[in-house]
């Protein structure tokens, strides 16, 4: 039972070994289905085809002698759909709830669309069951064109059709994110810009519960699913490492890979995965591409192109948007070694990839020159690992003064209870002899607050690879109402502050030696305790968060007003003066009118 009204009533099968005929499943997979119990009574998708006589029983049970009125289809994936029809069998006048492209599916699997039965959905149109209201909400190409998600405003429940997804039956005890990125990279991934505009929707509603087609029904810490969800398909890495992915015919490209594995971690790398693509499970490294920061890209020369395998792999990344990554490649090759360029050329319409400066080439096997290319590489990917750990960084590197333009950053501080941070845009290097930083804060924001208590803060120079989320969490909300920092652990410089484990290219601690009152806000001008330079990526300036950060607000044919920070959308000839907007908390003064 999901709540009192609401059942669960899915199976789980343990009979099969591929997963859409390709992905591996050890721990089987659960078709979900779901009953609400009202007045009128709603079941929430079927399941797959082997599983009807166990699934109707369960139905049954869960109606106590009861008919069902309607059938609501989400998905038209066989593995949900597949008993449509055993269902209008066994209850003729239940009434089918789907999209218009769903029903034109359900054509083409059953020969008939049902027309006596429809229930035409799409964009916020609602059903009433009694107490329970659902609403319809679109989610084309999440991951299939006809697909439907439903909020129940009742019991506060979404059911997200394959979204929140995993593989693995429910009588199985597994790691939940494991399989989930598995599941989502494998099956969803390509389609990370629907998935962000559902999430968008999805913010708007008070969601208590997940209810899913794949995999348990999600109750407790659901920021932390939606976060995940959020980076995945913001493409963005989920963890600071480094996966090898390598192809070796003679074994002289695998003991390389070995040795820069070694060099890595000797260099400060905090995880380090290997993957040999012609032995593991071809997902598995998918997943692990998209999982971390960086990537080395190991393979031989093979009829003037790539290894097999290796280039199967790369398909696989560039077919799901592969982006936002630092790339770095090995080649070997016994007489015309191609390997790098035909790698980086299949790479070339992958969006935001850094690629190394160091790279190694390999004539048949290891010499000097190749082991001296390994080390210069090893020690490239881990720059900013050693800047960020107290043993090997240069804490005095004034070139990370070099790094402040008319940017963004983040200041962090510590109110002597938890850390906190704030999105701001006015650093100025003022003096050189001595040095002499001035910030300047909105008094409204905490972080004056706190800075103007105790004097010291940090400030992150964020880099062009930082994510709009960056923004929303340091931007959007107050850290006197929340812990930024509860979901990570923090890396923490001299002063006891915290500064960014990524999306930066330095930081300085500061000392407060002079306060400016300016009326609405406060200049605070500061010496540098500390400086370090973390990476030589650009710095993200105000320009370039509004030109490709800041998601495109949708306003074609709507008639209204628009946040400038976040992009929200309000409809309407006026907007009121007290307006707050829902997601990033700014007042009406940050809106403009849709032109």
């Amino acid at each position: 039972m999901i709540t009192k009204d609401i059942k669960y009533i899915g199976v789980n099968d343990h009979n099969v070994d591929l997963f859409e005929g390709q992905y591996i499943v050890p721990n089987g997979m659960a078709y979900n289905s779901y009953a609400i119990i009202d007045e009128k009574i709603a079941i929430m998708d079927t399941v797959d085809i082997n599983f009807t006589h166990e699934w109707l029983d369960n139905l049954q049970n869960a109606l106590d002698g009861r008919t069902p009125d309607y059938l609501v289809v989400q998905h038209m994936e066989p593995d949900h759909s597949a008993n449509i029809m055993n269902f209008t069998k066994v209850y003729p006048e239940a009434k089918i709830v789907s999209s218009a492209k769903a029903f034109a599916m359900m054509k083409n699997f059953f020969g008939t669309d049902f027309p006596e039965k429809q229930i035409v959905v799409g964009e916020g149109d609602t059903l009433s069951l009694g107490r329970h209201t659902l609403t319809f909400v679109t989610a084309p190409m999440v991951h299939w064109p006809e697909v439907i998600v439903t909020y129940d405003s009742f019991d506060k429940v979404l059911f997200s059709a394959d979204g929140f997804g995993k593989f693995g039956a429910l009588d199985v005890e597994e790691d939940w994110a494991c399989e989930a990125r598995r599941y989502y990279i494998g099956i969803v991934g390509k389609y990370g810009d629907q998935v962000q505009r559902l999430l968008k929707k999805a913010a708007m509603l008070d969601i208590q519960t997940i209810c899913p087609l794949h995999g348990p029904v999600l109750k407790e810490n659901l920021g932390y699913y939606i976060d995940l969800y959020a980076t995945w398909s913001g493409y963005q890495p989920e963890e600071e490492g480094i996966v090898i992915a390598y192809t070796s015919v003679y074994g002289n490209t695998k003991k390389a890979v070995l040795q820069l594995a070694e060099k890595l971690k000797q260099n400060g790398a905090p995880k380090v995965v290997v993957n040999d693509l012609a032995r593991c499970d071809m997902a598995e490294a998918v997943e692990d591409a998209f999982r971390y920061s960086k990537i080395v890209l190991a393979t031989t020369t093979y009829n003037a192109g790539i290894f097999p395998f290796m280039r199967e792999f790369i398909d696989h990344l560039t077919e799901r948007n592969f982006s936002n990554r630092t790339v770095a490649f090995v080649e070997n090759g016994s007489w015309a070694p191609l390997a790098a360029k035909v790698m980086r050329e299949m790479l070339a319409k992958s969006k935001n990839l850094n690629f190394a400066e160091n790279s190694v080439k390999i004539m048949s096997a290891l010499n000097d020159e190749s082991l001296g290319q390994l080390d210069a590489l090893a020690k490239e990917l881990c720059t900013d690992y050693l800047a960020q750990q107290d043993s090997t960084a240069n804490k005095n590197d004034m070139s990370a003064l070099f790094k402040i333009g008319y940017g963004l950053y983040v200041v962090t501080s510590n109110d002597g209870k938890k850390d906190n941070g704030a999105i701001v845009n006015t650093v100025t290097q003022v003096t050189n002899t001595p040095n002499r930083i001035a910030v300047t804060i909105n008094k409204a924001n905490y972080s004056h607050h706190i800075i103007k208590q105790t004097g010291i803060m940090n400030i992150n120079c964020l880099s062009t690879e930082a994510p709009f989320s960056v923004f929303e969490k340091f931007g959007f909300e107050s850290g006197r109402n929340v812990d930024k920092f509860a979901e990570c652990e923090p890396l923490r410089s001299d002063n006891g502050l915290v500064f960014l484990p990524r999306y930066i290219n330095s930081f300085m601690s500061l000392k407060v030696e002079q306060y400016v009152d300016l009326e609405t806000h406060g200049m605070f001008i500061c010496s540098i305790t500390e400086s370090r330079v973390i990476s030589q990526r650009e710095t993200m300036t105000y320009t370039y968060y509004q030109e490709n950060v800041k998601p495109k607000p949708e306003t074609e044919g709507k008639k209204g007003f628009v946040c400038k920070i976040c992009g929200y959308v309000y409809e309407g000839d006026t907007l009121p003066e007290d307006f707050i907007c829902p997601l990033c908390k700014h007042g009406a003064d940050d809106f403009e009118e849709i032109e």
